[in-house]
């Protein structure tokens, strides 16, 4: 099994097997915070390496949203290969858990968990910024509020798999487990239209069994986290202490301050941006 802290995970390349002895710790999420890093050139400057500016009437709406720069528009990524293990010897090919893709363009990925945030202001920062986030819901959590992501999916948010309720699946048998994913996606089907491909389990748990019903409810890959922007800032699950091409980042619950969703949104993006990064489309990469 392999646990994350929150309502997430993080994860790596290795065999699936290799996650069912493995424990991922909470506190290891928590243990480490995001080292200082130096402000660089603006992306304006960083159009040669693939990131290119919105337009004018886009780039007017940054500083509202509590950035000091245009959010660069994210390079056109490359055709989108599966995310899978070679299959077992009975089941069809397993999703790999992802906690960072690897790619050269300079984009991370901005992720949200449960869907109990519905700020109707986020919406609009969405469309303003064009901004991708992908949004995995929990219907236990999110409902009976679809209605609001049903208007961020118009905007270009992906919305995505967190199971029917927030249980930790290892603790369950295959029944259980398919029955909490397969049960979400037609839940999204049913309430949005639509069939969600990636999966992220709750608390990031899980285990071989997971992996299999994820596969058999139609899940191409199943999303982690390097880095988690809680109320200290930006912490990393393992490796560099800061932000590189390919991260995905939970954008987590903030209780202690009282950010809302769109201050800790603009946070990371700032700290991407001082990294010469941008946001892109987990889906397109996915």
């Amino acid at each position: 099994m392999r646990r994350g802290a929150g309502r997430g995970g993080a994860g790596s390349g290795r065999r699936p097997g290799r996650y069912v002895a493995a424990l991922l710790v909470p506190a290891l999420l928590l243990g480490g915070c995001a080292q200082s890093v130096r402000p660089i050139e603006r992306l304006g400057k960083k159009a040669a390496e693939g990131v290119r500016p919105h337009g004018a009437a886009h780039d007017q709406a940054y500083r509202r949203w509590g950035l000091t720069e245009p959010l660069a528009r994210p390079p056109q990524p490359a055709a989108r290969a599966l995310v899978l293990t070679p299959p077992d010897a009975v089941h069809r090919p397993l999703p790999l858990p992802v906690d960072h893709v690897a790619t050269r363009d300079r984009v991370v990925f901005l992720t949200y968990d449960d869907g109990a945030d519905k700020d109707p202001r986020f919406v609009d920062m969405v469309r303003e910024l064009r901004l991708p986030v992908s949004m995995f819901l929990t219907d236990s959590i999110a409902g009976p509020g679809y209605g609001h992501f049903a208007r961020l999916h118009r905007q270009g948010a992906g919305i995505e798999n967190h199971a029917l309720e927030h249980h930790a699946l290892p603790a369950l048998p295959y029944a259980g487990q398919r029955a909490e994913i397969c049960g979400q996606q037609d839940r999204l089907r049913s309430r949005l239209g639509l069939r969600a491909r990636l999966f992220r389990p709750p608390y990031g748990a899980y285990d071989t069994t997971t992996l299999r019903a994820a596969a058999d409810c139609g899940i191409s890959a199943v999303v982690l986290w390097r880095a988690a922007m809680t109320p200290d800032g930006l912490v990393y699950t393992h490796g560099e202490h800061h932000l590189r091409p390919g991260d995905i980042i939970l954008v987590g619950p903030d209780g202690a301050t009282g950010r809302t969703l769109r201050e800790r949104t603009a946070r990371v993006l700032r700290r991407a941006q001082q990294r010469g990064l941008t946001a892109g489309r987990l889906e397109d990469y996915l």
